[in-house]
């Protein structure tokens, strides 16, 4: 029997013998309660925290944080705590709610004494720790932000006094300042200190899951070396280039590919990867990562796509090459593709390879909380390649393009920037000597000359309006679709590929966002089949299909839009070249682009376009029209370089800041549509009836992500009072048994007439 002795009936847990401060207990197997030394939780979290942090010099920060985060854990209340808690959970011993029944606040005390034995330089150390659960906190409290503030915790001795009446060792509590070397200096700070906190949570959830479940700590790790991986990938582009129809694109697609492998021995730092759209960029830009990473020592390759409907594809295209060593991490991911190993590489991107969004990379190096902060240690020494690089929001483009600074001059980072249309990022200044931009400078081009290669790839011929002021009515727009057997439509809005797809024949195939994701894969399968046999398809979408939707027609129509969008658009039309050129007609429709970005982005192509002669995409007009859209726009619009920068006291508003920091705002309620593939498919009803029986769980969950619709919450009001809807589990809704609303074609059938804002949602 060990000092804890066995488990009695009453499912309590025994005080120790000898009153060993303790971090953690489990049971084990054979009903003895084990628990966890909280001296040795600390060393170990610190010994961790030190490894994770020397990556970028920071090591002596990470150590002491790791040695007092738990600090709090000495008292006697949270002693009291441990023994008599029940119903500890395998693997679950961290909570990031603040306000837990009968939690006993264990992390204020190592920070306070953090400021106590450090003076000023202590605060650093104050966030990190203080926040360890929770995620970081801000220093004051403003416009009704949650969590308790530093600045007000700082101030609650005694939960430092009742650690520090139990034996603390001496060298737990004593130690020097370190030298205070902020990588990035005063604009770099609150980067550094998200940096450390990854360190510090990360090694905090490493040591505890090895104490509490040690089959799980052992599937982690064990990866391919990246050198094994380029041989899969060489393998692979041999058998491709052999296989593959000796023409003039392909020719181009083999000359991307081999300059993007003898750039990569170049040294680090910021590149542009400027192909068409069909060049290759996915495999060739892989190949630079890989080479690169190899030549210099990085660790992994991160590729970060802007939408869910592209990662699916791109990560599909990946793991039929290296296997299982390729991480899918965003919110639509179908669990049957996970692995237990998988699932735990998505909580710190210790893989190889990860495939992720925009939004999921970009929050995250503004994230507070702790399980998004987790991973951003292991971005350190990586290759970042953005794909559509031009699709970077542009209300936090400010913020993004300091992080992406920041990574590059302080923390290893390569940044690939993957485009056919890249945009103006330089740094600018205006006339008198004022920042308008900090941007990404010193890029490199891989590719030797872009120019060339776009008029060598030139495919499509663009026919602009003659009237850029004048609509056309719908009923034009679709008199002239109509006389082509395959063509592409795309439109802004939802509401608007509705009212133009009831004016085309009715075999026209709808695309838009009011149907289901696993509708929508459906339908682009049949597109992509039906393209392939040479059979007529007639489409009217939504701009969802025009970054990285692999469709290839030789007519495309285009709603007037940005002139960004307006080029993905011909990226759809003779994709493969096998036409002399494919036809992209840009039309104006009857009513303006919605407010906002979309519209002014359609302002900007007007004013790059009209009136001019010339190619209207040649590449010298996307530099024009960045500029001039840039300038129109508020590139931190919420403010977040401000609340990162210190004040005099150190001041930061981590959690205000990550709040704002939403690149997607939650503008709708989803509902679950009762979509069936076919007669006889009846996954959606299975899944309903889980949720019904067992409620939701992970894996669940995921599965029904992918028949989620976004409406407005005056569609879902309306859906609702209308008996259209039911609410299977609390605060889970899903159309509602033997109705209609949900169209084989259309997806949910929303009234036409609903407010401007619902369009929005693409």
């Amino acid at each position: 029997m060990n000092q804890w002795g066995k488990n009695n009936d009453a499912g309590e847990t025994p005080a120790p013998v000898g009153g060993q401060a303790i971090a953690h207990v489990r049971l084990g197997a054979d009903g003895e309660w084990i628990p966890h030394p909280l001296i040795e939780h600390l060393r170990q979290v610190a010994a961790l925290a030190g490894r994770f942090a020397a990556a970028f010099d920071g090591e002596r920060w990470a150590e002491l944080a790791g040695r007092w985060h738990d600090l709090g854990k000495f008292s006697a209340d949270f002693q009291s705590y441990i023994r008599n808690a029940s119903g500890f959970e395998r693997g679950q011993a961290h909570i990031e709610d603040e306000h837990v029944p009968g939690r006993v606040d264990h992390s204020t005390a190592g920070a306070i004494h953090a400021v106590k034995t450090l003076g000023v330089s202590g605060r650093l150390l104050a966030y990190l720790i203080a926040g360890h659960h929770a995620g970081l906190p801000d220093w004051e409290k403003l416009e009704g932000g949650t969590g308790g503030a530093l600045r007000e915790r700082l101030r609650k001795t005694d939960w430092l006094d009742r650690a520090l009446a139990a034996d603390v060792p001496d060298e737990t509590l004593r130690a020097e300042c370190p030298r205070l070397e902020v990588p990035g200096g005063r604009a770099g700070f609150a980067f550094w200190l998200r940096m450390l906190f990854s360190c510090l949570v990360d090694a905090d959830f490493l040591d505890t899951e090895a104490f509490m479940d040690g089959d799980r700590a052992e599937q982690r790790g064990a990866w391919p070396a990246l050198a094994e991986l380029r041989g899969r990938f060489d393998a692979h582009m041999a058998a491709l280039i052999r296989s593959a129809a000796e023409t003039p694109v392909n020719r181009l697609r083999q000359a991307i590919l081999r300059q993007c492998r003898e750039k990569a021995a170049h040294s680090p730092g910021i590149f542009s990867l400027t192909v068409p759209t069909g060049g290759g960029k996915t495999l060739s830009g892989m190949a630079f990562a890989l080479d690169h990473a190899i030549a210099h020592g990085k660790r992994r390759v991160i590729h970060v796509i802007p939408y869910t409907s592209i990662i699916e594809q791109t990560a599909d295209i990946f793991r039929g090459i290296f296997g299982d060593a390729v991480i899918e991490h965003h919110s639509s991911l179908d669990p049957d593709r996970e692995t237990a190993r998988s699932r735990l590489a998505t909580e710190n991107w210790d893989a190889p390879i990860i495939v992720t969004t925009s939004v999921q990379f970009f929050e995250s190096l503004f994230a507070a909380r702790t399980s998004r902060c987790r991973k951003l240690h292991n971005l350190v020494d990586s290759v970042v390649v953005l794909d559509e690089a031009q699709l970077l929001p542009p209300e936090f483009l400010q913020p993004i393009l300091d992080a992406l600074n920041l990574l590059v001059a302080h923390y290893g980072v390569t940044v690939v920037l993957s485009t056919a249309t890249q945009p103006a990022l330089e740094s600018r200044k205006d006339s008198f000597g004022k920042t308008l931009l900090r941007g990404l400078d010193n890029v490199e081009e891989i590719i030797d000359d872009p120019d060339a290669l776009y008029a060598a790839l030139e495919r499509v011929r663009v026919r602009t309006p003659t009237a850029w002021q004048s609509g056309q009515s719908w009923e034009e727009i679709a008199g002239e679709i109509a006389r082509h057997d395959s063509v592409l439509a795309i439109v802004n809005t939802r509401r608007q590929a509705r009212e133009l797809h009831a004016l085309l024949p009715r075999e026209t195939i709808h695309l838009s966002a009011l149907m289901c994701g696993q509708h929508r894969s459906d339908v682009i399968a049949d597109i992509k089949d039906r393209l392939q046999r040479g059979k007529p398809v007639r489409v009217i979408s939504t701009q969802l299909v025009e970054a990285g939707v692999d469709l290839d027609f030789p007519v495309v129509y285009r709603a007037l839009a940005g002139l960004d969008s307006i080029a993905q658009a011909a990226g759809r039309c003779n994709r493969e070249g096998r036409l002399d050129r494919g036809e992209v007609v840009v039309f104006v429709p009857p009513e303006p682009a919605p407010p906002g970005t979309m519209r002014r982005a359609a302002a900007k192509a007007v004013s790059v376009l009209s009136g001019h002669a010339g190619q209207p995409l040649g590449r010298d007009r996307f530099s024009q029209f960045f500029r001039l859209f840039y300038a129109d726009t508020d590139l931190d619009k919420r403010h977040i370089v401000k609340l990162l920068t210190p004040n005099d006291e150190l001041g930061l508003q981590f959690r205000t800041a990550a709040r704002r920091f939403r690149l997607i705002e939650e503008t709708g309620e989803s509902v679950l549509a009762r979509y069936h593939a076919s007669e006889g498919d009846d996954r959606i009803e299975r899944l309903l009836s889980r949720l019904r029986r067992d409620g939701p769980s992970r894996w669940l969950m995921r599965k029904l992500q992918r028949y989620s619709v976004t409406v407005s919450e005056y569609h879902f009001r309306q859906l609702r009072e209308d008996s259209q809807i039911e609410e299977i589990w609390p605060g889970i809704w899903a159309q509602a048994a033997g109705t209609t609303v949900y169209d084989p074609t259309l997806g949910l059938a929303l009234e036409t007439d609903a407010p401007a804002a619902a369009d929005l949602v693409v």
